[in-house]
């Protein structure tokens, strides 16, 4: 069965972004940038793929998935695929037609796990945080870019989901000198 994957930068307290949702405060620049970039390939924008000369390895996940405030970061700048290179799901309920190679979902739990059963490599879960609570039950993998920043408040790693308990065993973590960590835990099988 496919994985979910939760693969996300976020700050020591937990937060995936400022309360205004922008995400400036992490670094886009030091050593661990070449991991992300070479072991996460699929998970880069196309747009930002092809400025660096690169493209995704597609090797790691063929499906994403993202709530529409990540969505629309991109429309903003007048891009309708952001990933173009994988299957494109978005949580909405806006009622508006989706672009070409998009599909809207307005039950992304639903449709996530109809994806899980399909052949195919993982899903990546894209952000944001609220979207990430509702889903948290289908949650296999969490792959975190811990960044050395508190951010005192902004969005949660999930949001505000209700409160519950479930568990995740380390399987990895990476530390770098420009004080980030890559940080993998899978669901635990108890």
């Amino acid at each position: 069965m496919r994985e979910l994957v939760y693969y996300v930068a976020v700050s020591i307290d937990g937060y995936i972004a400022a309360p205004d949702g922008s995400y400036d405060a992490f670094p886009l620049e030091g050593d661990h940038v070449a991991t992300m970039v070479s072991e996460f390939s699929d998970a880069i924008p196309a747009h930002v793929l092809s400025a660096l000369g690169l493209s995704a390895a597609g090797d790691r996940f063929d499906t994403v998935i993202q709530g529409r405030a990540s969505y629309d970061i991109a429309l903003r700048e007048g891009i309708t695929r952001p990933y173009s290179h994988l299957a494109e799901y978005v949580a909405t309920r806006s009622g508006k037609p989706a672009p070409e190679g998009v599909t809207f979902t307005a039950d992304p739990l639903a449709t996530v796990r109809q994806l899980k059963e399909q052949p195919g490599l993982g899903i990546y879960l894209c952000g944001g945080g609220t979207l990430a609570g509702s889903l948290l039950p289908e949650i296999d993998r969490l792959i975190l870019k811990r960044n050395p920043i508190v951010l005192g408040d902004g969005i949660r790693l999930f949001g505000p989901a209700d409160p519950t308990m479930i568990r995740f065993d380390l399987v990895g973590c990476r530390t770098f000198g420009s004080g980030a960590a890559i940080e993998e835990y899978v669901r635990s099988a108890d």
